[in-house]
């Protein structure tokens, strides 16, 4: 047996890599979020999303703090301005709704945990944004529902 040169097997590598990324990339081609905004405290809207998602039988397995961190390295990687006064992303997952969405499909493993994201921009300080991206797809409707309905729950007034 001929042993693979080590080029041809980064090149072999890099296909088998190239192909899970161009999944994930198609996840949202155009960007497309559903999407609320309301002028809170930001604390009061985290909360209320935290609630929201344990109120629907779920767990938070992770809490991203991503505007603490793009203001932490703004200027190691020669950031120009602020972007956010706070940012937040929540993912979990659901089993039932897992369940459905992956018995429909088996790749939509790849959506696995899904995400809320929250934030407040630094030129609209005072105005919240709660959302989630939009999966793709049919099989995929009852994630955007589940996903929505905590939206719509965590900002009702």
């Amino acid at each position: 047996m001929t042993p693979i040169p080590t080029f041809a097997r980064l090149v072999a590598l890099s296909a088998a890599l190239a192909i899970p990324a161009a999944a994930l990339a198609q996840a949202s081609p155009d960007g497309a979020a559903y999407t609320k905004t309301l002028d809170a405290a930001f604390d009061d809207v985290t909360f209320a999303v935290e609630q929201a998602i344990t109120n629907a039988g779920l767990v938070i397995d992770n809490t991203s703090h991503v505007g603490e961190m793009l203001s932490r390295t703004k200027a190691d990687v020669g950031g120009a301005k602020d972007l956010y006064t706070e940012a937040d992303a929540y993912t979990f997952c659901s089993a039932d709704v897992s369940r459905k969405v992956m018995e429909a499909d088996i790749t939509n493993i790849q959506f696995c945990p899904y995400s809320i994201f929250v934030y407040e921009t630094a030129d609209q300080p005072g105005r919240v944004t709660v959302g989630h991206r939009l999966y793709p797809g049919d099989t995929m409707a009852p994630v955007n529902a589940l996903l929505s309905g905590i939206v719509d729950e965590a900002t009702a007034e």
